[in-house]
């Protein structure tokens, strides 16, 4: 059973950085895509940022790209987001999600990220 535990937000300004992770079992973690789909108050799920197995190929969407970092540690089970130059817009529930897709079905319970002056 796919079990994904996520960490890391909190309140941060404007401008400011987190760095969220995703702890994983329940699965071969290092043989996985993973993502990082986030959810604003009032909107549908947006996938963020996706890494392939071996965290040579990643993919940002367009409202994070150039702010947002993800990575992974597959000795530890372990996804990462570092997320830099914070906006009032990332402000969301964040969560990691299994395949390069981001299966919503795997999600676990999220970490909130809010962005305020």
């Amino acid at each position: 059973e796919v079990h994904l535990v996520e960490s890391g937000g909190g309140l941060v300004q404007p401008g400011g950085s987190l760095r969220l992770s995703c702890a994983a079992s329940g699965f071969t973690f290092r043989l996985a895509a993973m993502s990082w789909v986030r959810q604003a108050p009032g909107k549908g799920l947006e996938r963020v940022s996706a890494i392939d197995s071996g965290g040579g190929r990643t993919y940002y969407a367009d409202s994070v790209k150039g702010r947002f970092t993800i990575s992974r540690d597959n000795a530890k089970n372990t996804l990462y987001l570092q997320l830099d130059s914070l906006k009032i817009e990332d402000t969301a529930m964040y969560y990691c999600a299994k395949g390069w897709a981001g299966d919503p079905s795997s999600k676990g319970q999220g970490t909130q990220v809010t962005v305020s002056a």
